[in-house]
């Protein structure tokens, strides 16, 4: 019988501790805060089943967007932190390697040529586009063994490709079908709810085992490949299998919420700062994301009353300094890569 052991560090652990009462306080403020400001109180109350005026407003408004903009943030989070630590640069994300693009161009062709008669097969139309994306981009970018420069480079490459795609099938599609796809293109929790939440959650839980192996994985992968490779690990098998992964879950989080910019970006370093780690904190990453997710909903709802700023528009404008901060790291050699 095989034994299983994980290794714990203290400071992670902490950490993630710690975010944890941080995030249940963003979603119990961001369940409160609104056009009707409802008591802690009556939310907890609403949440029990009691009947009341806050009914409608907290179950069916509020607590699905929220429990789910939880879990697009964590699934992200998650996804950059393994994909980071595949080509060991901070600058890379799911976004880098056409997971976002190949879903939005998946989801355009589906609207404009009407392949999807139901908005509700849309998030499996992003998914399906998204794995395909990071399909070719494996492929094109093997030759070999995985280099992770040549990775990134090839998922810019197909990136850019696919853009133009969107961008062409946007100017010849009929001026419905045009709004609703730059809608979704934006990424926003804007009624979407329990139904888009289902899907994701259950993804999440069925990548709970691969995560844990994942976790133990990460440390040899952030050591030289050759180094890796004479310490006994299957390098290539490695990186595919976090590759597999960190697409898979940020394809579904595409899927739920359209593509929100830079949360898989941002996460994991920030993650890491706190727990000062040589590896990305899987955990941290994943809370972190949550917590970027929720609180940029509950500002995109409550800044300019009543518009409502679309998430992804939101975490782009805030995450475009901090892409420019790394790549100022990065020009003065100071960040460029981890240990």
């Amino acid at each position: 019988m095989r034994r299983f052991s994980l290794l714990l560090h203290r400071r992670s652990a902490a950490v993630a501790a710690a975010l944890l009462p941080v995030l249940a306080g963003v979603m119990l403020l961001s369940a409160c805060a609104g056009q009707t400001f409802v008591g802690p109180g009556e939310v907890w109350r609403a949440v029990q089943g009691h009947s009341g005026p806050y009914d409608l407003v907290v179950n069916e408004l509020r607590v699905p967007r929220i429990v789910l903009g939880a879990m697009v943030g964590a699934a992200l989070g998650i996804a950059g932190a393994l994909v980071q630590t595949v080509t060991r640069n901070p600058l890379a994300g799911p976004d880098v390697i056409g997971v976002g693009h190949g879903a939005a161009a998946a989801t355009v062709l589906a609207l404009t040529t009407g392949l999807v008669a139901s908005p509700a097969a849309l998030p499996a139309v992003s998914v399906t586009g998204g794995l395909v994306a990071a399909a070719i981009v494996y492929v094109l970018a093997w030759r070999h063994g995985m280099r992770p420069s040549r990775f990134v480079l090839t998922g810019v490459g197909i990136g850019v490709a696919l853009s133009a795609v969107v961008q062409l099938y946007l100017t010849e599609s009929e001026l419905a079908a045009a709004e609703q796809v730059k809608l979704w293109l934006t990424g926003s929790l804007n009624g979407r709810g329990w139904e888009q939440a289902g899907p994701l959650g259950v993804v999440l839980l069925l990548s709970l085992p691969a995560l844990v192996r994942a976790s133990r994985a990460q440390k040899p992968l952030g050591l030289d490949p050759d180094t890796a490779a004479a310490l006994g690990v299957r390098v290539h098998r490695a990186q595919l299998g976090l590759t597999a992964l960190g697409v898979v879950l940020a394809a579904t989080a595409t899927g739920a919420a359209g593509p929100i910019g830079f949360v898989a970006l941002t996460s994991p370093q920030l993650a890491r700062r706190l727990t000062r780690t040589p590896q990305l904190p899987l955990m941290s990453s994943a809370l972190t994301g949550a917590i970027v997710i929720v609180t940029a909903d509950l500002v995109a709802r409550t800044l300019v009353p009543p518009l409502e700023i679309p998430v992804g528009a939101l975490t782009s404008l805030v995450g475009g300094p901090y892409l420019l901060w790394l790549l100022g790291r990065s020009a003065r050699g100071n960040g460029a890569r981890f240990p």
